[in-house]
C-alpha cells in the first residue's frame, strides 16, 4: 500500500461513500487524500473498480463534487489505483452543484 502514496486513487469508505484523489497518507484504518472529490453518483460504470480502470461512460449524468484540498477518511474498505485513462475522465467531469 505504501507504493500508492502520491498516486491518484479511488477510496470506498464504510458509510462515507466513494472518493477520488491523491493518496497522501495511510495510517491504520485512516487515509488522507489531497485534491479530492466525492463521487456521489455515476452513470456508465458498474462499480468503483471499473471507474478506476476506465472512468465513466456517461459523464454528463454523474454527480461528482467540487475539488477539496484535503480530506481524511476513516474506515476505508477499498483503495484502488486509477489508470491514466480513468484520471483524465474523472477530472474532466464538471462539478455537480445544486
Amino acid at each position: 500500500m505504501k507504493n500508492l502514496i502520491g498516486k491518484k486513487v479511488i477510496v470506498r469508505a464504510d458509510k462515507a461513500g466513494v472518493f477520488f484523489g491523491t493518496l497522501s497518507q495511510k495510517e491504520g484504518s485512516e487515509v488522507t487524500l489531497t485534491n479530492v472529490r466525492k463521487l456521489y453518483y455515476w452513470s456508465g460504470a458498474n462499480a468503483v473498480e471499473q471507474i478506476a480502470l476506465e472512468g465513466v461512460k456517461n459523464p454528463n449524468d454523474c454527480k461528482f463534487t467540487v475539488v477539496n484540498s484535503e480530506c481524511t477518511i476513516n474506515n476505508y474498505i477499498q483503495i484502488i489505483p486509477c489508470t491514466e485513462e480513468a484520471i483524465i475522465n474523472i477530472e474532466s467531469i464538471a462539478p455537480w452543484k445544486k
